[in-house]
């Protein structure tokens, strides 16, 4: 069973304003209208916040440790104000601590908000995009930054469309069975360590770490790229987590689900994933029986229980006190086969 503490996980408690501009000028299309003089400001929150209450006077509730996102409402207040009153508005929230100032829809900063984002040291940019689409990929890039992650030793691979996460002992055969699976057409999305990040309430997404991305070390041959053995068919970059499987040496006294009636959790920073404990024995078909299981989840997902149905029919023939003399097969009448 996966051993995970509370010391295991990683939370960011923070990250700066370089490191926020470098990772998304591209993607939002920011630009610079001030100086770099506030890189080195602080952003400890995931979420944003439009200072438009805080604009017109009230700051008692004013979430300054968040990116300010000026929009069109924003910018016309400012606008319908005397050069006098505007610079004083400014200047009211800008003797906060806030890490940065992003205009949308392209809205041209006002004289006065230059200067005193200079003197503050506070950067602003500018977007083209519109406050709505521009808060959504903003809230999408944060909520990844500050969202818990934890490494897991193990293999994971897309099998079927479905998250399989491989886990058990060193030496047990995880990535034998995933490199099995790879060569039948899946996808490997990592091997070793596995970073799994918490993306929204019940979502698990896993991925590589930079280092060890699509590599795999094969016992008794050693480190091999997936990617450049098999092509970018056979990878992904990250893939939502949706079942564990623990592989362990057949144990006689061991408690294994024999109708799958049952249907075991483990618990990964408070999501729930289904779990399944899978005894490895000589000749058994881990690849077959892994390729049944996220098949089988599949199935799941669609409403259909293969136990369920299956306890339903039992239980079906014992209220119909079935004629045990009764041919359980019924031929064809002239299929003699």
């Amino acid at each position: 069973m996966l051993g995970i503490d509370e010391k295991s996980i990683i939370r960011k408690e923070c990250i700066d304003v370089k490191f926020f501009y470098h990772n998304t000028a591209e993607k939002f299309k920011l630009k610079l209208l001030s100086d770099q003089s506030g890189f080195d400001r602080k952003i400890t929150e995931q979420n944003l916040h439009r200072p438009g209450l805080a604009l017109a006077g009230f700051v008692e509730l004013f979430s300054y440790n968040r990116v300010q996102v000026f929009g069109n409402t924003e910018m016309k207040y400012l606008a319908k104000l005397s050069d006098e009153d505007r610079k004083k508005a400014i200047e009211r929230i800008f003797q906060f601590k806030i890490p940065c100032i992003i205009l949308t829809n392209n809205n041209t900063p006002h004289p006065e908000m230059i200067e005193l984002s200079n003197i503050y040291n506070i950067p602003i940019f500018g977007s083209p995009f519109t406050t709505t689409k521009l808060s959504y990929l903003m809230s999408d890039f944060l909520d990844d930054q500050f969202a818990p992650r934890v490494s897991i030793h193990g293999s994971l691979v897309d099998v079927y469309g479905v998250g399989v996460m491989f886990i058990g002992k060193s030496g047990i055969g995880k990535s034998e069975i995933a490199l099995d699976l790879i060569e039948r057409g899946h996808r490997l999305v990592a091997d070793d360590v596995i970073i799994l990040t918490k993306k929204g309430e019940n979502i698990l997404m896993g991925s590589g770490t930079e280092l060890a991305k699509h590599f795999m070390e094969i016992r008794g041959l050693g480190i091999i790229n997936i990617e450049k053995m098999f092509g970018v068919r056979a990878i992904r970059y990250q893939k939502r987590l949706e079942v564990v499987v623990e592989l362990e040496i057949w144990n006689d006294e061991g408690s294994y689900t024999r109708t799958g009636l049952d249907e075991s959790k483990i618990t990964i920073l408070d999501v729930e994933i289904p779990y399944i404990k899978l005894p490895i024995v000589p000749g058994k078909n881990i690849t077959v029986i892994s390729e049944v299981i996220s098949l089988h989840h599949l199935l799941k997902h669609y409403n259909y229980n293969a136990a369920k149905v299956f306890q339903h029919r039992l239980n079906k023939l014992l209220k119909e006190k079935v004629d045990q003399k009764e041919r359980g097969i019924h031929y064809f009448e002239h299929d003699f086969e």
